[in-house]
């Protein structure tokens, strides 16, 4: 049988209900703006029956309504795109950014790029190899061959600074990481404490979302939620976060880098000492920038070495202007008497000084112009003449040699003279022009097919923020609807709580005082 104030309970438990749903609206209007946030929405359902009886039959009457839970808005496939797909947008986005920085270091379209340094050098071949007895259109050769080498010596410099910059970026994302996991465990054990009782914890479970997402950026992820709420993070098969424990990334001491003349980082566990490889993201991103500029050193190495080889070998071919009956040149770059020579086996490669191996940085910092010609009257040591087919040196206006220098620049191999064609060159059978054009239009090429996908990344992450917004955001239009439902459910409610405390009232005091 229903007590006397059923119907009272009853209406208390749909003004309660709508109140409810009245915080939650002005919780979700709130908070619309705030980062990570995901809707919620109050979940009601109708409280236990009784059971009246008429007319010799059982009926059921409700009770009123109670809130079941409140529950977050998320898709969580929506959620596991995200993390997906956030992780190539990092490493492409990383990729471009050291790709970009390349091309401003490699700018050929400045008057003092490595280019156009180039092109002057051969320019001040060509032009004494017509005026060779001629001693400005030596120096000529002598400044633009110095310039040259000093141009590609800091481009080399830049490049380090590049690598620099970069380790500079992964040491500041190991930190990011760090940092990160840090909160996630703190918060894994709050969800945990919270949600004991039943509840669900949506604020915690947004901020921990939000910070899934921005690790996501840096590496890549796989996210396992345990029974009781809690995340495990795992990258590229090692465990980053389970539970309340965690492991921490650090870098290695700087390891001393001789052949590209920086210091080297690896990235460990730090509790076990074991390498860690972030597998793909912004951060694997960064490392393999590091390894990319380092080919571009070994690239401008090769350029190097080839000067100091092959070109100095046509040089010293040739005979100078010291003496009427002329005297073999030296060395145009790197040190009066040095012997250079290129060194390639199947395994490896580099360059020897008098038998002393020089790789990458110390290969270019070989590369100075020759102190001799740099002297009073140096010009007169530049090798631009040959010896006749009578085997006799050709007279001081003879730039013979000059132009079999020259044909270095612009012809493969075997245009060149007989003297170096039959040399192993460090940039291959190409001509010098066409080694360091191909690397050039191999770095535009990547740089292009990088943005490319940049944009296109950009686009698939726009349409999947808006499949996750679609469930997650919160919608003005939607929330006031939200807010007008429940404020006149709640007037309702207390509309017909207060008839029927009327309608009590008259039985209580009116009954039985007719007729008084």
């Amino acid at each position: 049988m229903l007590s006397t104030f059923h119907g009272l309970n009853t209406m208390v438990s749909g003004i309660q209900n709508n109140r409810v749903g009245l915080n939650t609206v002005g919780h979700n209007i709130s908070n619309s703006s705030t980062e990570g946030y995901s809707r919620q929405q109050v979940n009601s359902v109708a409280t236990r029956s009784q059971t009246i009886w008429s007319y010799s039959r059982a009926n059921q009457i409700g009770s009123g309504v109670g809130v079941y839970g409140i529950n977050r808005a998320r898709d969580i496939y929506a959620d596991r795109q995200y993390w997906k797909e956030n992780t190539n947008d990092g490493y492409y986005n990383a990729k471009a950014k050291n790709y970009s920085k390349l091309e401003t270091i490699f700018n050929d379209s400045d008057d003092n790029s490595l280019q156009a340094s180039m092109e002057k050098f051969y320019q001040a071949w060509v032009d004494c190899s017509t005026t060779a007895s001629t001693a400005s259109s030596r120096q000529n050769v002598i400044n633009a061959g110095y310039n040259f080498a000093e141009t590609l010596n800091a481009t080399a410099t830049q490049v380090q600074s590049q690598i620099e910059s970069v380790y500079g970026e992964i040491l500041l994302s190991v930190d990011n990481v760090n940092s990160i996991l840090d909160r996630v465990t703190v918060l894994n054990g709050q969800i945990m404490e919270q949600e004991a009782n039943g509840s669900m914890s949506n604020d915690l479970r947004d901020q921990r979302d939000l910070l899934v997402d921005q690790l996501s950026k840096i590496m890549h992820i796989s996210v396992n939620e345990t029974p009781n709420g809690m995340y495990n993070l795992v990258c590229n098969g090692t465990t980053l976060v389970n539970g309340t424990s965690k492991v921490t990334i650090a870098a290695s001491e700087p390891l001393n880098n001789k052949v590209y003349g920086i210091s080297d980082y690896t990235l460990l566990i730090k509790e076990s000492e074991v390498q860690f490889n972030p597998g793909n993201g912004e951060l694997y991103g960064q490392i393999q920038s590091v390894l990319e500029d380092k080919q571009y050193i070994d690239k401008l190495a090769n350029m190097a070495a080839f000067l100091l080889t092959t070109l100095n070998d046509q040089h010293k071919a040739g005979y100078t202007l010291e003496t009427e009956a002329g005297v073999q040149g030296d060395n145009f770059y790197g040190t009066t008497g040095a012997n250079y020579a290129w060194v390639q086996t199947t395994d490896d490669a580099y360059m020897t000084k008098d038998g002393e191996k020089l790789r990458g940085i110390n290969i270019i910092k070989e590369l100075t112009i020759n102190q001799d010609l740099t002297a009073t009257d140096g010009h007169k040591k530049l090798a631009t003449r040959s010896m006749g087919d009578d085997g006799n040196i050709n007279g001081v206006a003879d730039g013979s040699n000059a132009v079999w220098i020259s044909t270095l620049f612009n012809c493969v191999k075997k245009n060149t003279s007989p003297t170096v064609n039959a040399q192993t060159r460090s940039i291959g059978d190409e001509s010098f022009y066409s080694y360091y054009n191909t690397s050039m239009t191999t770095l535009g090429g990547a740089t292009e097919n990088m943005n490319n996908k940049v944009e296109f990344q950009s686009d698939l992450m726009t349409q999947i923020e808006n499949l996750r917004e679609s469930t997650s955001g919160v919608n003005w239009d939607e929330e006031l609807t939200n807010m007008i439902t429940f404020q006149q459910g709640y007037a309702a409610c207390s509309r017909c709580l207060t008839t029927m405390d009327e309608m009590l009232d008259k039985l209580i005091n009116g009954t039985g005082v007719v007729g008084r």
